[in-house]
């Protein structure tokens, strides 16, 4: 039992990496229910203090993800419009654009180029002017990067925590 919990953390970490990227998918979230997959072993091989402590900073994070490409946009002068832009740019970015010009593995320049095209594109036709959509888009972008970033950076740390905790403990 306790290896199948083993490879579906291993699973989820995966995915829930894949998720920090994807806006559709909640790659934090994935990323704490890999350590979950590690309290159901024989014995649980995490504190509860450090569980909750994770849990309150995935809760931070996630509401951080929503409000920081719209504190970037408002910031820069942009609209919702420029915020769905992104999220649209980077799903056709990932999606379409490497399936038509191979610029790099994965996506990656579909990645980085598509919520900024998105956010323009998006912020252009709600009426604005090019500079103005421009700046807006620049808002943006750099909100979903940090965004993306934060995210990031907690299933590292999720990651960090599942493995440390694995190879700590010998499989019963």
């Amino acid at each position: 039992m306790d290896v199948m919990l083993l490879v579906f953390g291993i699973i989820l970490l995966a995915v829930g990496f894949v998720g920090c990227v994807l806006p559709i998918i909640p790659g934090q979230a994935l990323g704490y229910a890999a350590l979950i997959m590690l309290q159901l072993m024989n014995p649980p091989r995490l504190s509860s203090d450090l569980m909750w402590t994770l849990a309150g900073i995935m809760v931070l994070v996630t509401v951080l993800d929503y409000v920081v490409p719209i504190y970037g946009t408002k910031k820069f002068g942009g609209t919702k419009r420029g915020v769905w832009g992104s999220a649209i740019g980077l799903i056709v970015g990932i999606f379409i654009l490497p399936s038509i010009v191979v610029l790099g593995p994965f996506g990656v320049f579909g990645i980085i180029l598509g919520p900024f095209v998105g956010a323009y594109i998006g912020e252009s036709t709600g009426g604005r002017n090019s500079r103005e959509s421009f700046i807006a888009a620049i808002g943006s972008f750099i909100g979903f990067l940090t965004g993306t970033f934060l995210k990031l950076m907690y299933t590292a740390v999720c990651t960090f925590y599942f493995f440390k905790f694995v190879f700590s403990y010998p499989l019963v």
